[in-house]
């Protein structure tokens, strides 16, 4: 995986289950991800591409999960997973003014794949989700085109770039440049090697919140911390897994998405859209699917912490992993975040 920077070389690790061998949402089998990144003037924005399997996921859907930590947000196509515990479309992650045109694109896309969409068959959801990333970005130019949608679909990949790309580029975090993160944990279930990935689009946190790993606190030499400020901003979680749930256990492993937030030193500020969507591959229903009664493996109940665990600690790496990775960033109007990694020099050591 193309990497200038991930959280464990900088001693941000999280946990102790064992990471997939990429470290990555891709360590699911079949999940691949792509980018647009747009940076030319004012402009720094894109859009981010996660591909649910190799197949058509129109016709053969993995079951999913949304759950909403704050809702100030304006993500397209929740209510349907939510009904339907089903994803049918690949996820795209933009900015806020640009919702629209992603979910176009992805009905194009659609729509090529399946001919009959919408005259011999169910018309299609689209799922996109954003982050407000005007602080860096003109965001009223609409830079984001379907055809930018599109590249990223092309682009998607089990080896993809993290920080300030696609969807990430002009994303902050705790006052630092945030963007795309990445990690995952392998478990092991009845003698059967599994993965669940998260992919975060970090956009959230109050400057001089931020707490690592080890319990200190870490804010932009900038600026000092200003408790009377607002949390505002957003993050989007996604999780994908190929062990076998029902959209019932998706959504209570992908709540725990918020232990890892809170460790970091989030409380989901009024302002903040956080919002976190699950998938698995390891049950896919037929579009087309003609029998009455169809079967469905889920996980014994009493195996959940295990993926709870493995929830919280992949998303709180996914974020830190988002704050290395991402570098500085000047942007729109002369607005400028610095790198976290920078910051931890500054950090006086243990005695």
């Amino acid at each position: 995986m193309s990497r200038t920077a991930r959280a464990r070389d900088a001693g941000l690790a999280c946990g102790s289950l064992p990471v997939g061998t990429l470290n990555s949402i891709a360590d699911v089998p079949g999940v691949l991800v792509g980018h647009r990144t747009l940076i030319d003037g004012d402009t720094r924005t894109g859009v981010t591409a996660i591909v649910p399997h190799v197949g058509n996921p129109y016709r053969e859907k993995p079951v999913a999960a949304v759950h909403v930590l704050n809702g100030f947000g304006k993500s397209a196509g929740l209510v349907q997973v939510e009904e339907l515990g089903t994803l049918e479309t690949p996820i795209l992650l933009t900015n806020t003014l640009s919702v629209g045109t992603c979910c176009t694109a992805l009905v194009r896309h659609a729509i090529e794949q399946n001919p009959d969409i919408g005259r011999e068959t169910a018309t299609v959801n689209p799922v996109v989700f954003e982050c407000n990333d005007g602080y860096l970005n003109d965001i009223q130019a609409l830079a984001v085109t379907e055809a930018d949608a599109r590249a990223a679909l092309e682009d998607a990949s089990s080896q993809f770039e993290v920080g300030s790309v696609g969807a990430g580029c002009g994303m902050s975090t705790f006052g630092f440049k945030g963007g795309i993160g990445t990690s995952s944990r392998r478990l092991d279930l009845d003698g059967q090697g599994f993965h669940l990935g998260v992919l975060v689009l970090s956009n959230f946190g109050r400057a001089g919140d931020l707490r690592l790993p080890d319990g200190k606190t870490v804010a932009p030499s900038m600026a000092a911390a200003d408790k009377r400020a607002t949390e505002k901003g957003s993050i989007i979680v996604i999780a994908a897994t190929d062990i076998p749930l029902s959209d019932r256990q998706l959504k209570r492993v992908i709540r725990r998405s918020g232990v890892g937030l809170a460790r970091l030193g989030s409380f989901w500020g009024h302002g903040s859209g956080d919002i976190a969507l699950g998938f698995t591959t390891g049950n896919i229903l037929s579009h087309d699917e003609k029998a009455a009664l169809v079967d469905l493996r889920i996980l014994n109940e009493n195996r959940m912490d295990l993926l709870f665990e493995a929830m919280a600690d992949a998303t709180q790496e996914a974020v830190l992993e988002a704050l290395v990775a991402a570098g500085p960033m000047t942007g729109r109007g002369g607005h400028h975040r610095p790198h976290l990694l920078d910051a931890l020099k500054t950090l006086s050591p243990e005695p």
